[in-house]
């Protein structure tokens, strides 16, 4: 897309407890755990790079040190990562977790990628048009979340209407959506539908593969899928 910002910097999200997957988060982060042979955040580290974006950004809480330990400074796969620390306190949710990496991020426009999706979109395909302060990654509706979240009119993304998409956790942002916020505990949604009533957010549909990696189930569903290419 022309007159845009293609991100340098990614931010995968790592924070989240998992309460759905247990047990198998008990002891393992959700980041963690693999499918068709590798961990769910080396699969996004690995296109990430495919992609010549390099310099990531990851947040942990639950188990932190396991990613840490698993993931080291990124050399193995060519990148570059730093860490995002939240401690085992109370979660800082999407919102607030990306607030509080936004030192590490840059003042350009970054991508980020839920931990706990799995995609096959070549990530060098997402831009930020100039102006906008998001542009944001939908998929048709999975049957767990058949009402959707967001409308795409067009290459716009809109709070309500008919037609509604799933978001698919994975975006391009610019700094100045968190502009004013503070690195505690917010959702990302609010920021992403004031942006919308402004019409600063741009977005696409992907009809390739994308899975929410939530339960047990799916991740098992997932793993099969991967194991036989």
């Amino acid at each position: 897309m022309s007159d845009a910002f293609h991100p340098r910097t990614a931010m995968i999200l790592a924070a989240g407890r998992g309460e759905r997957m247990r047990p198998l988060t008990d002891h393992t982060p959700k980041p963690l755990l693999a499918v068709g042979g590798r961990p769910l955040i080396v699969w996004h580290i690995e296109r990430l790079v495919a992609a010549g974006i390099r310099d990531l950004v990851i947040n942990h809480a639950h188990l932190g040190g396991q990613i840490e330990a698993r993931l080291g400074d990124g050399s193995a796969w060519g990148a570059r990562i730093r860490y995002s620390r939240e401690g085992q306190g109370r979660a800082l949710e999407t919102g607030g977790g990306i607030c509080k990496a936004l030192p590490l991020l840059g003042e350009a426009p970054f991508l980020v990628v839920n931990g706990d999706v799995w995609c096959d979109v070549d990530f060098a395909t997402l831009d930020l048009p100039v102006g906008d302060l998001a542009h944001l990654l939908l998929v048709d509706n999975p049957p767990h979340h058949p009402e959707g979240d967001f409308v795409l009119d067009g290459e716009r993304v809109r709070e309500s209407g008919g037609g509604r998409r799933t978001f698919a956790g994975i975006g391009v942002y610019h700094p100045a959506l968190f502009a004013g916020c503070r690195p505690e505990p917010f959702p990302l949604a609010p920021l992403l539908r004031r942006a919308m009533r402004e019409g600063r957010v741009s977005g696409r549909c992907h009809r390739g593969r994308w899975v929410d990696v939530g339960t047990p189930g799916r991740l098992a569903a997932l793993d099969q899928a991967l194991s036989r290419g």
